[in-house]
Order: structure tokens, then sequence, then C-alpha cells
């Protein structure tokens, strides 16, 4: 079982930047890949970006490449999404999810963090 609580959402103007924080339990924490997603007001759940369970391969949607970045510290049971040159059309509920196979559903999957980014 995982358990995961993301912090660091807020208000933030247009160019600006965030950095969420999902801390997970368990102590097989280090053996899960990790993805943040996101949800808009109206709109479906979007992935934004994965980081494999030992951090060497990342992906991340067309719209977020260059801005964002997803890294891992297994030590500390912490994924992180560095959201640089942030705009409006971020703004959204932001979740992390782990699963065990890489190529499978995430099993586990966080309350959300506001971000909210203003023009």
């Amino acid at each position: 079982q995982v358990q995961l609580v993301e912090s660091g959402g807020g208000l933030v103007q247009a160019g600006g930047s965030l950095r969420l924080s999902c801390a997970a339990s368990g102590r097989t924490f280090s053996t899960y890949h990790m993805g943040w997603f996101r949800q808009a007001p109206g709109k479906e759940r979007e992935f934004v970006a994965m980081i494999s369970w030992i951090g060497t391969r990342t992906n991340y949607t067309d719209s977020v490449k260059g801005r964002f970045t997803i890294s891992k510290d297994n030590a500390k049971n912490t994924v992180y999404l560095q959201m640089n040159s942030l705009k409006p059309e971020d703004t959204a509920v932001y979740y992390c999810a782990a699963r065990r196979n890489i190529k499978g559903p995430y099993d586990y999957w966080g309350q959300g963090t506001q971000v909210t980014v203003s023009s």
C-alpha cells in the first residue's frame, strides 16, 4: 500500500515558477514508477509527466516539455515537479500517482494540489 500527499501548489503569475512535491508512505516507494497528472475545470484529467522507479527514464506531454522537470528522491520517498515559465493554461489540480508496472495502470493516487496561474 502506498499513500501519496501532494503539496506546493498555489497562485502564481504567468512566467513564474512552482515546485510540487509528492510525499509517499510505504517501504517499497523506490520500486514504483511515478507520474504527475492534472485536471482543469471542465476538462478530463491529463498526463503531465512520468519518471521510472530508478529515475533514468522520463516522459512529458508536449505542452510542458522544456518547462517542467520531474524528479524522484527515493531516499526521501518524494517525487517533485518543477514548473517554470508557467502559463494560465497550466491552471489545474495536479495529482501524483504511482504504479508498479511501467506499462500498466496507476495503482495509487494523491488527493491533488491546486495550481493557479494568473495572466
